[in-house]
Formats: C-alpha cells, structure tokens, sequence
C-alpha cells in the first residue's frame, strides 16, 4: 500500500513512515524541507499522486490565532487534491477534547481542520490522542522557568508519541472509519501533581504551587483533556516513561 505522510518529518510522522515501512508498505514523508507546502498547495498534488491512503500530522507552526489560517488552508488544500487524485483513505491526527476548549485558538483552529475533512468526498478516519509525554515535558519545563513553579490542576492524560504514531499506522491501512476515535494514556493526572512528579525524576526540589489561572492548560474546563469511555487506551505509564 502507497502511503503518504503529510509531516512526515516530525516526532509523529517519522515514526510513522518508520512503522508502515517494516510493515512492507511503501510510505514517503512529506513536509516544507521536501518541498510541499500544505498552506498555499505548493507540491501537493505531486505528493498525493498514486497514494492509496494520505496521512496528515503536521502542525501548525504556532498556537495563536494564525493557527486558525494555517490548518483551514492546510486542510482544504490538502482534501482537494486528495479527491482529485483518487486517494482512497484520509487519517489526520487530533486531539482528545479538542471541541470542548473554545477558549484556545489552537483547539479552535484544529476543529476547523476536522471540520473540512469530514466535509469533504475522500473517506476519512479521525484518531484524537490526549496530549504526548513529550509535550507534558515542554509544559513542565515552561513553568519550570518561574519560582515557585505555578501549575493549575487540569486533568490530563499522557500518553507517548510512539505509541500515538503505532496506532496512526495501523489505522491507515484499515478501512477508512468515517468516524473519530479517541486514544488516551492509562493514566489520569492533575497537572501540577504531574509536574511534581516530573521535578522529582530530575532531582528538582522546587515547590510546585497549584494555580489554576497559570500557563496554558488554565483555560481547559474541567476534564475536557482526558479520554471519555470507549477510548483505546495505551500502556506506558508516565512514571516508567521517565525512567
């Protein structure tokens, strides 16, 4: 089966291609350094030409507002020259709750992005994953810049980014699902719990000051982050993840 994976670059797609490739499938990543440009549809055509399924986890380049354009273009480019070319199967990656946090542009703009797919003629599968191992680092280490380190208490369920990108795969050589499914981490933390845990795998023996109104999770209501039943969820717990 012909793959291509549009981000195919990234820590997701590269793992991706990865996988479809021992799998016996002839997977090519794609991305601006390859010369596709999902955003003004420089390339694209060329990239999906002959692809039996087409696979999007890029990102947007920033999680302001203008992340709004970027995944309304990216997407609508991306649909239209997959229906053009025949493509029998469309996966994009999204994220669990992505619809219930209004008040971050990056969500909104990723509901746009599912939006268009869904609209569009190409059958399509939607794979929603809580938010990566990697990323709670990122997050962790953000508020670990300030003393004491402020963390609000959101609900959140980690998962790795390998285990995201095993599932991609193997949802991209199914049967299209015309549906969204949800994949979650085996483990639910508040946020601040989880940063104390993450300083103390470091050695960091920083207070951890819960503060709901800090960093970016502060607008997410309730457990809007964290899987709802009927989630696939995976294995690798946050603590063993560290080690």
């Amino acid at each position: 089966m012909k793959v291509a994976v549009m981000g195919g670059t990234g820590m997701i797609g590269s793992q991706v291609v990865k996988d479809l490739r021992e799998a016996g499938h002839e997977a090519v990543g794609y991305s601006r350094s390859s010369g596709i440009d999902l955003t003004t549809g420089r390339g694209v055509a060329e990239a999906v030409a002959g692809a039996d399924v087409v696979v999007d986890v890029t990102n947007s380049p920033t999680f302001d507002a203008a992340s709004v354009d970027f995944f309304r273009s990216s997407a609508t480019h991306l649909v239209e020259e997959s229906a053009k070319a025949g493509v029998g199967h469309l996966v994009l990656l999204s994220i669990v709750g992505v619809d219930l946090v209004p008040a971050m542009d990056y969500y909104k703009a990723k509901v746009v992005q599912e939006e268009i797919v869904k609209s569009g003629s190409v059958p399509y599968s939607i794979v929603r994953a809580t938010q990566f191992m990697e990323f709670m680092q990122f997050l962790v280490s953000t508020a670990a810049e300030e003393t004491p380190v402020r963390m609000p208490s959101t609900p959140v369920q980690p998962i790795t980014a390998r285990e995201v990108a095993a599932v991609v795969g193997e949802i991209a050589v199914g049967s299209p699902l015309q549906d969204t499914i949800d994949l979650a981490g085996p483990e639910v933390f508040p946020f601040d719990e989880l940063g104390r845990i993450t300083l103390a795998a470091r050695n960091d023996d920083r207070e951890v000051v819960t503060d709901d109104s800090a960093g970016m999770l502060a607008v997410v209501p309730g457990d809007a982050l964290t899987a709802k039943e009927g989630a696939r969820l995976a294995t690798t717990r946050y603590r063993d993840w560290l080690s």
